[in-house]
């Protein structure tokens, strides 16, 4: 392995661990936290939409909807050009629900992150972020 494909997993290996443990403060299934994501950033889509971007099937999207619905988290409505379809919006209330649950994640990060790393520490990971932003654009296309 060369130094790039061992940076490259390095990477990986500890970012998916890094958001695994960050979540453990989520109130939310991980399915109804990452819809509301997604309809947060990107706006009403449809059912089968929304499967596709998670890589889930469309059974599991359409139930994990249909429990979000009845929590008042998301709203669905007819899809302005097939009316067999509905769009599924995210509600005021799926937003501070989104909220709370983002807001518990960055104030563990944030704690962490002040308690473990000293200033100079805390700088460099600034830097990181732009470099991981990029990557992510990169990734994207």
């Amino acid at each position: 392995m060369n130094e790039e494909d061992t940076l490259a997993e390095d990477l990986r290996q500890v970012i998916g661990e890094l958001v695994r443990t960050v979540r453990t403060v989520d109130t939310m299934p991980p399915g109804e936290a990452a819809i509301l994501g997604h309809l947060d950033r990107t706006g009403p889509q449809t059912t089968a939409e929304l499967a596709h971007r998670r890589g889930v099937t469309h059974q599991s999207s359409a139930k994990t909807v249909k429990d979000l619905r009845a929590r008042g988290l998301v709203r669905t409505e007819p899809h302005p050009t097939d009316r067999r379809k509905l769009l599924v919006h995210i509600t005021e209330t799926g937003q501070e629900c989104l909220r709370s649950e983002r807001g518990q994640r960055s104030d563990r990060l944030g704690t962490a992150i002040k308690e473990t790393l000293s200033a100079t520490e805390q700088q460099q990971l600034r830097d990181c972020v732009s470099l991981l932003a990029r990557l992510t654009a990169r990734l994207r296309t």
